[in-house]
């Protein structure tokens, strides 16, 4: 089961991911939306929405950047395990609990507004509640980390992510002792992978990039009233 969940459920997800989200984008782009409910109820959103996105950004870059980045690299820059342990456990556990406290109220909103609810379809619920249910998982480790800040268990998750993305055999080998909750953690993030390309969530990847050069500004002209029917 070690070998199937973190040495070949990986590879199922990012295809899936990857594949299920252009195939999407080809076939029916229309539905390629947040689909936000902003003008149903405003207040709460706001600050929810910017705990969530700030919180969840963070801590998307930190996992990228802390399980990718070759273990030389630290150490050329005269960043030892130690403090990378305990930098990830400190803006991590902030980062987290700021997303979850924006999760919950996104939540609660959208549960709880029986306008926004009747808008809601079940997987905007559902992606909502298993991304909470990840947030809870993420800074449960956190307890589990903090046993561990010479940096050793880090180290394990960095050697299966590299393992992973560079096809080497036996990458799963190298957590088969972390804590169960660290091997739910990923298997739910793996699972929210696969569910991505079929939810709201795809929003993530319509970064507007393609405003930094488009040719010029939008010309938007109001509707004149027309003068006489020859108009």
């Amino acid at each position: 089961m070690n070998t199937f969940f973190f040495g070949i459920y990986p590879y199922i997800a990012l295809t899936v991911l990857l594949v299920g989200s252009v195939a999407r984008y080809e076939t029916v782009p229309f539905t390629w939306k947040s689909s936000s409910s902003q003008l149903l109820r405003r207040k709460q959103l706001i600050m929810g929405s910017v705990l969530f996105h700030v919180g969840v950004l963070v801590i998307f870059a930190g996992h990228v950047i802390g399980l990718l980045t070759p273990l030389s690299l630290f150490h050329a820059l005269g960043v030892s395990n130690e403090f990378k342990q305990t930098l990830a456990v400190a803006a991590g556990g902030i980062a987290g609990v700021m997303a979850l406290v924006g999760g919950g109220m996104l939540f609660h909103r959208r549960w709880s507004d029986p306008r926004i609810r009747a808008t809601s379809s079940f997987a905007d619920i559902a992606i909502l509640a298993l991304l909470l249910m990840q947030l809870v998982l993420g800074v449960g480790t956190i307890v589990i980390s903090i046993r561990h800040l010479d940096g050793g268990e880090m180290v394990k998750f960095m050697a299966w992510a590299q393992g992973i993305f560079t096809f080497q055999a036996g990458a799963a080998d190298n957590i088969a002792d972390v804590a169960f909750i660290f091997k739910l953690h990923l298997v739910l993030g793996l699972t929210i992978f696969i569910l991505f390309p079929f939810t709201r969530l795809v929003h993530m990847l319509s970064v507007p990039v393609r405003y930094l050069w488009r040719p010029g500004y939008q010309v938007v002209r109001s509707r004149r009233k027309p003068q006489n029917p020859a108009e």
